[in-house]
């Protein structure tokens, strides 16, 4: 071996020591919580490996979702919910069913308080196979001639000794009937048949307690979507001090899944340092053997290197010797060859030309192949109708959304500058930021965006995160006043989106709305009332009279909002095949039920229509707002600034009382917006080829 090579080579070995001495700490050891969370599941008698979202006992609270506490007392497990105490029979963690029974009741009908429970509709729904039966205490004597087969013995001492169950609720199912107290339990349909069974030999009061204890069927959600995503990159689901969904992974916290965006550590837990004697071994061995191949790396390149000088020197000399001619010889056939193939400049060139592109900056092909791991499968964040996009991490530590586009062709170029030139103009807090691009020339077109880490509208209203249960009616009301002061801004700016879809409107974690996707835009002359163009769009989502008349104005946005609308009340799809072929189009089917009077038959239950009349107000005025949105002729539609205000004016309840108790809101139309009932309803799909949800241009703009 060279001498000279001693002292680099000493030096890599002890660089490669200290390296090495710190690999136990850095990546053998695993986060605490990451550890903790899949060894440590729920276990109390019958109920056993129980993990998220329940936590409890030898399992960290961290572990789970707050609002699954279970606690462990002797054999039996229970589970709190709201106020009322329940007894936990099974838990089903693949269909995510539990069954419960009330704990206050088990053993004991005939209780000193009387409690009716109520659930966290946010968690919890009853399964399809509950019945109620109320049970009536402290209620009158009734005379030996009237038949009372359900009834029930209570303490003699107690002013409830005459107590009956019936199954369905009011003190008045017995005639001249008047308890003192009433208390409604879920039992399962099976158990209310049994115990109701007046030809059964076995007293009331034993069918009752039967039913009680037989408990009935509940059905959870806990973040399943986003839990699956962060389970799906490797991690383990929890929540952190504050409450909030965090991915836990082998090495720390993130927010939805693993090499994501970091979550805030809190004081749940630390990393742990403990590494033990065999992996330090294995290490130790791995020492010796790296630095050993260091060395001969090393030895062998020194060689190679003094190898190639000499050859360099021997080239050189010929070269001096030979006629010049000769290298226009060598080089003419790879001159040739390069001609015959299509050129495409170098994404380095392009930068070199020009740094900014509209104001945007523009970006290599080789950055942003690197930042989305060779646009690798698992970093898709979604999949449009002109390309996919990518989660991707940027040199400078910038989290982004990359959008490839399908082609590099002459109409993808055209939508590709379109939204560079647009959303570099135009700046708003509702509008999502474009980062920068690649080059139009580049050997791909690449659009760099902020990442908006809560999904869709249309993810939450129907999608992969449906059963989180946060799109609750302020948020649903807050979203489309936000989307639509993204789309008046747009067209006090003579832009038309052109695409105005749920699934174009991107929530960030705190539920604020940032609208995207800008490849269908058209800037708008100042002096023209509309642009002839082919339609291009949405199914369902489209214009009626632009499709008619190929007439592109700002109301073709308003009809598309319309739909939007519709779908934040409905929580349904603007196009959807496995329903009746006359409601197979949304819009149809909205303007059919608020003409029939049926709004309650559209409306999604979970926003509290039929039990809150301050949600079921708002919703009938919102419904009014979307049927005007969704009128065949242009004219008859507000514009994007009247939406506007009319919800900020619904959130406000700035309606007078008379207008918020409205029902009819077909007389409503008449009076406001001259409803011309002759008028036929928007196009039915049955009418055109609609083949897909996704966004599909039918002819070139």
């Amino acid at each position: 071996m060279d001498p000279h090579l001693f002292p680099t080579s000493f030096l890599i070995f002890l660089f490669m020591i200290f390296i090495l001495i710190r690999v136990p700490r850095s990546v053998c050891a695993n986060d605490d919580r990451f550890t903790t969370c899949g060894d440590q599941l729920f276990g109390c008698g019958k109920i056993s490996k129980i993990g998220y979202p329940f936590w409890g006992m030898n399992r960290p609270g961290y572990c789970g979702h707050p609002g699954f506490n279970l606690s462990c007392q002797g054999d039996v497990t229970s589970l709190k919910i709201l106020s009322t105490t329940f007894r936990v029979l099974e838990i089903n963690s693949t269909v995510q069913k539990l069954t419960v029974a009330r704990d206050d009741l088990w053993n004991n009908i005939c209780p000193t308080n009387f409690v009716n429970a109520t659930l966290d509709w946010s968690l919890f729904s009853y399964s399809s196979d509950i019945a109620n039966l109320t049970l009536l205490y402290g209620c009158p004597s009734i005379p030996v001639q009237v038949p009372v087969p359900r009834q029930f013995s209570c303490p003699a001492n107690s002013n409830n000794n005459n107590s009956y169950y019936e199954p369905f609720s009011g003190t008045g199912t017995i005639p001249g009937l008047t308890c003192s107290n009433e208390v409604i339990v879920q039992v399962s349909q099976s158990a209310a048949t049994t115990a109701l069974d007046l030809t059964s030999t076995t007293s009331p009061s034993k069918r009752l307690e039967a039913a009680l204890e037989g408990g009935f069927g509940l059905s959870w959600q806990a973040n399943d979507a986003v839990c699956s995503q962060c389970v799906k990159s490797g991690g383990r689901c929890g929540y952190n001090d504050s409450n909030l969904f965090t991915c836990y992974c082998s090495d720390q916290p993130y927010t939805l899944q693993c090499n994501g965006i970091p979550s805030g550590t809190g004081s749940s837990g630390k990393k742990s340092e403990n590494v033990t004697l065999p992996i330090g071994l294995a290490i130790g061995g791995t020492v010796f053997i790296c630095v050993g191949l260091v060395w001969f790396f090393l030895s062998w390149r020194q060689k190679k290197k003094q190898r190639l000088a000499a050859a360099s020197l021997q080239t050189k000399s010929k070269d001096l010797e030979a006629p010049p001619s000769s290298k226009g010889l060598t080089t003419t056939p790879s001159t040739n060859f390069s001609q015959s193939i299509p050129s495409y400049p170098s994404s380095k060139s392009d930068l070199e030309n020009a740094s900014t592109y509209f104001g945007a900056q523009v970006f290599t092909y080789a950055e942003l192949e690197e930042a989305t791991e060779n646009f690798d499968a698992s970093r898709e964040l979604g999949d449009g109708g002109f390309g996919t996009v990518y989660y991707g991490k940027l040199k400078d530590g910038r989290i982004v959304a990359v959008k490839r586009l399908y082609e590099n062709n002459f109409k993808r170029v055209e939508q590709f500058v379109n939204e560079v030139r647009i959303l570099t103009t135009l700046r708003h807090e509702n509008l999502v930021t474009l980062h920068g691009c690649t080059s139009k020339r580049s050997r791909e077109l690449l659009l760099v965006y902020e990442y908006i880490s809560n999904g869709t509208v249309a993810d939450h209203l129907h999608g992969k995160r449906s059963n989180s249960g946060l799109l609750s009616w302020p948020v649903r009301l807050n979203i489309a006043i936000e989307t639509a002061e993204a789309l008046a801004y747009l067209h006090a700016s003579d832009v038309i989106h052109r695409d105005v879809k749920t699934n174009n409107i991107l929530l960030e974690n705190d539920f604020h709305v940032k609208v995207a996707d800008f490849g269908l835009s058209r800037l708008f002359p100042n002096d023209v009332t509309h642009v002839s163009t082919a339609p291009q769009g949405t199914p369902g989502y489209v214009d009626p009279e632009y499709y008619q008349c190929y007439q592109l104005t700002e109301k073709s946005d308003v009809y598309s909002f319309g739909v939007v609308l519709v779908e934040l009340i409905s929580s349904k799809q603007a196009v959807d095949t496995n329903r009746h072929r006359h409601d197979i189009n949304l819009a149809n089917m909205a303007v059919n039920k608020i003409q029939n009077h049926t709004l309650h038959e559209l409306v999604d239950p979970s926003i509290g229509f039929e039990t809150d009349s301050t949600v079921r107000r708002m919703a009938t005025l919102v419904a009014q707002l979307a049927f005007r949105c969704l009128q065949q002729e242009k004219d008859m539609r507000p514009s994007m600034g009247e939406v506007l205000e009319a919800l900020k004016g619904i959130k406000n309840e700035e309606y007078n009382a008379e207008k918020a108790e409205i029902v009819d809101i077909v007389d409503i139309m008449e009076d406001d917006v001259g409803l011309l009932k002759a008028n036929p309803p928007p196009f039915s799909p049955d009418s055109h080829k609609w083949v897909s949800s996704s966004t599909t241009p039918n002819s070139s703009g």
